[in-house]
């Protein structure tokens, strides 16, 4: 069972318990985190409290996850936009807010019981029965493209590329604040956070992390960017920015939290997949355009910045 112990901040104070614990676990159904309170898996300052229990800063928060069930997870007939597919991979565009896998309380409607569904089980095994097919991943509130490996081979050789990091992954997004540099890399260690055990951050001993950003356009108070990953750590867009000051807009964990724009999350577009088939040998490489809401929003921001 896993025991993780926060420490509530002066920022994040004066909210429910049950919602202080889903920002901290973020693949975790609300449901399901009112049942660990429930079920005294929660202890606040050493004694179980309600869910409607109000953080206070100082406060010490141990939270116990009991193991993942190993189970079989059920196809669910979920439209799919599907970019590429052949017997050994499949491209497709993820839609913002699907969760790629399952984890605990959120078993159903992921992009992996969509795909089961479609691929008839025909997925590598490599990493389980949660995790069919899944070679890399990308967050909930990011959209775009991912590569699913439907055998163990393909699974091989395409993690083998992101290992040696010869995947191409070209990212879109919106930060908040102007970027000065039109080019610019950031090359700074990402490891666990100090205190907040589930996000992540610039530390040092941290391992290898590489962005390069390329400025598309500047707004008055955004800057719109192409972000190509060298390396593929957890969050490393969202982690890179906002070290450098310059967060996602909408990212509520990373510091880019923005109300004026009524985003479901961060404004991250994974735009570009490049890699070597694994069977043909040849390069492939394919790009979407950009979701409509990121259209939308780059329009409305471009209005306020040709009026102000």
């Amino acid at each position: 069972m896993d025991k993780e112990v926060f420490f509530v901040s002066e920022e994040e104070e004066g909210i429910r318990l049950d919602l202080y614990i889903s920002e901290e676990y973020k693949d975790l159904s609300r449901s399901y985190i009112q049942k660990l309170i429930k079920d005294s898996m929660v202890k606040v300052n050493n004694k179980h409290e309600k869910s409607k229990y109000i953080v206070k800063e100082g406060d010490e928060i141990e939270v116990l996850i009991p193991p993942p069930r190993e189970l079989d997870i059920k196809p669910q007939n979920i439209s799919l936009d599907i970019v590429y597919e052949d017997e050994d991979v499949i491209v497709v565009n993820k839609p913002q807010n699907m969760v790629v896998h399952p984890a605990p309380g959120n078993y159903e409607n992921t992009l992996v019981n969509a795909l089961l569904y479609h691929c008839k089980n025909q997925l590598s095994s490599i990493n389980g029965v949660i995790r069919p097919g899944i070679v890399h991943r990308i967050d909930k509130d990011t959209s775009g493209l991912l590569m699913v490996a439907k055998n163990n081979c393909a699974h091989r050789s395409l993690a083998e590329q992101l290992k040696e990091h010869t995947i191409t992954r070209k990212y879109h997004a919106i930060t908040l604040g102007r970027i000065k540099e039109n080019k610019a890399t950031i090359n700074a260690p990402i490891g666990r956070h100090p205190i907040h055990r589930l996000k992540m951050a610039v530390v040092e001993g941290g391992r290898e992390a590489v962005t390069h950003i390329q400025v598309l356009e500047r707004f008055h108070q955004y800057t719109y960017i192409e972000a190509k990953l060298e390396t593929g750590r957890t969050h490393q867009i969202r982690v890179h920015l906002s070290y450098i000051k310059h967060p996602l807009l909408g990212d509520e964990v990373y510091g880019g939290n923005t109300k004026k724009f009524n985003l479901a999350g961060q404004v991250l577009h994974a735009k570009v997949l490049g890699f070597i088939h694994p069977s043909k040998g040849e390069y492939m490489e394919f790009e979407v355009s950009l979701p409509q809401n990121f259209e939308r929003l780059l329009k409305i921001i471009g209005s306020s910045n040709s009026q102000g």
